[in-house]
């Protein structure tokens, strides 16, 4: 048992309630599993192996899974959960906007024998935002190592978490043949640099998507039927990713034409 309560051997997951300044245990995990999720093999793989170099106490990175929405990064961090709690994973879910607390959440995890993740799901700042500064300090210390037990899992739309403008671009120099970014640039670069593994997604290609589909109907004997649909559905959303092949299967599963 922690201070506040929490047995973490019975407790895989917990997320940052502000008002009550405290931790509240996830009880409803998603179920999603990792054999779910398909054509981001290439990110997969790098995520499980740096998670399981965290979880055998070797040199591990924080992650920011960063790219096009609905191609599967949170669902990815999700079913890390599901697939190494029982290895000691533990995951700490935490929004944007708390991430100020984080130093204190951190404090009180930093001596459990357990390996924490704190999940920050589509983290990004506005300008005039301070809440990456909590953020920096936990991804890389400052008088203080970061703690060996916890790690920072990241997703985003935003490869550097920050806006980027026009107008920084105009404020760089070329100082004696070389690049200086502007101040503004440097600022945004330096949040995202901090996360030592960094993994992109895009869109799916038609033949991904037909292949999430596919997973998600394996019974289906008229695949022609199916896929005509699938990208019928696809073309009215305007967008081919996981996401939209859920969206798909849960308008469609039970339809007589595809059982």
């Amino acid at each position: 048992m922690t201070e506040h309560g929490f047995d973490w051997q019975q407790i895989p997951a917990a997320v940052w309630r502000r008002h009550r300044s405290g931790l509240r245990a996830i009880r409803r995990l998603d179920p999603v599993r990792w054999a779910d999720l398909t054509g981001i093999d290439r990110q997969k793989q790098a995520l499980a192996r740096n998670t399981e170099r965290f979880l055998a106490g070797q040199p591990s990175n924080n992650a920011l899974l960063w790219g096009s929405r609905g191609t599967g990064k949170s669902s990815l961090i999700k079913a890390l959960l599901n697939r190494y709690q029982a290895d000691g994973l533990r995951m700490i879910e935490v929004d944007k906007d708390d991430l100020v607390n984080l130093p204190e959440i951190v404090d009180d995890i930093c001596e459990l024998p357990y390996r924490f993740v704190i999940f920050c799901d589509d983290l990004s700042f506005d300008v005039g935002e301070s809440g990456y500064k909590a953020l920096k300090s936990v991804l890389e210390g400052s008088l203080e190592l970061p703690p060996e037990n916890v790690r920072v899992y990241a997703t985003s739309n935003r490869r550097h978490l920050m806006p980027e403008f026009m107008s920084d671009n105009l404020k760089s120099e070329v100082r004696d043949g070389e690049l200086h970014p502007a101040e503004a640039i440097e600022e945004q670069v330096s949040l995202a640099d901090r996360f030592g593994l960094q993994l992109s997604f895009y869109p799916f290609s038609q033949d991904i998507y037909l292949q999430a589909v596919d997973a998600l109907f394996p019974e289906v004997a008229d695949r022609s039927q199916l896929h005509q649909e699938a990208v019928r559905f696809a073309t009215g959303k305007g967008v081919r990713n996981g996401r939209t092949a859920q969206q798909f299967y849960r308008q469609f599963a039970g339809d007589p034409r595809f059982r």
